[in-house]
């Protein structure tokens, strides 16, 4: 996975909601990025579900939060409407997003990819990156950390 430093590459994917430029937010305010195995899974719905759960507290730090992985768009339309996602659900057609984020595969791709959670500061630099299930107070406290290094 892309180190902690390392400047955020940008993407341009369709999601749940549009297109998704993610220059156009690069460097403006933070972002978390969320790779998630697949859709329709225990797993993955439990961790989107907290994301949606906790909107008012992704809000107070203006917060892009975006979940990724491989599946279809008609695909993350079904799993978004069924949970009430309200935020962008990105298809990564080609994987060419989780290559860019050096995000692996599971099982030979199988499984789907690697679960990673990734917080990229308003500088455009990752600023966190996670392995697995974070808990939604552990993102926060990075964007926390993130908002107090800037000075805000």
């Amino acid at each position: 996975m892309l180190a902690v430093g390392t400047p955020a590459p940008a993407f341009t994917a369709e999601s749940t909601q549009g297109t998704i430029r993610l220059d156009e937010d690069l460097g403006r305010r933070p972002i978390v990025l969320i790779f998630y195995p697949k859709d329709e899974t225990p797993i993955c719905t439990k961790q989107l579900c907290a994301v949606r759960d906790s909107k008012a507290q992704y809000a107070e730090f203006d917060a892009l939060v975006l979940g990724i992985n491989p599946g279809t768009l008609e695909e993350h339309r079904r799993f978004a409407n069924k949970f009430n996602y309200d935020f962008p659900l990105v298809t990564d057609e080609g994987e060419s997003i989780r290559q860019a984020y050096d995000v692996e595969q599971t099982l030979f791709g199988l499984l789907g990819q690697q679960r990673i959670v990734f917080v990229i500061g308003a500088d455009g630099k990752v600023f966190y990156a996670a392995k697995g299930n974070r808990p939604t107070h552990e993102i926060l406290n990075a964007l926390r950390s993130e908002r107090a290094r800037r000075g805000g």
